[in-house]
């Protein structure tokens, strides 16, 4: 049964860097959701400039060119595992689902 488990959340083989802040590494989580920068900023009450400044600061310091290289990286350390989005709809003002 251990081996079923262990089956199914591999080790991480990527460490996220210690210089990463706790704010980095939740938006690290929710880009890995798939939640756009709109959607990011909604849910944890940022500017839209200020996500993507966040987003261009993770690219950097992590040293890669594209989100899609943020989710791998996510996955690989562990920061998220499969089916850990919550698929709670982000809303807009008026409390209509924005996805």
């Amino acid at each position: 049964m251990l081996a079923a488990v262990a089956h199914r959340h591999p080790p991480p083989r990527a460490q996220l860097p210690a210089a990463l802040t706790e704010r980095e590494r939740e938006l690290l989580a929710e880009i890995a959701t798939g939640r756009s920068n709109d959607e990011i900023s909604r849910r944890l009450f940022l500017s839209q400039a200020t996500t993507r400044t966040y987003v261009s600061r993770l690219l950097t310091k992590l040293g890669v060119r594209d989100r899609a290289q943020l989710v791998h990286l996510a996955y690989e350390s562990g920061l998220v595992q499969p089916g850990d989005g919550d698929g709670s709809p982000v809303t807009g003002p008026a409390g209509d689902a924005l996805r």
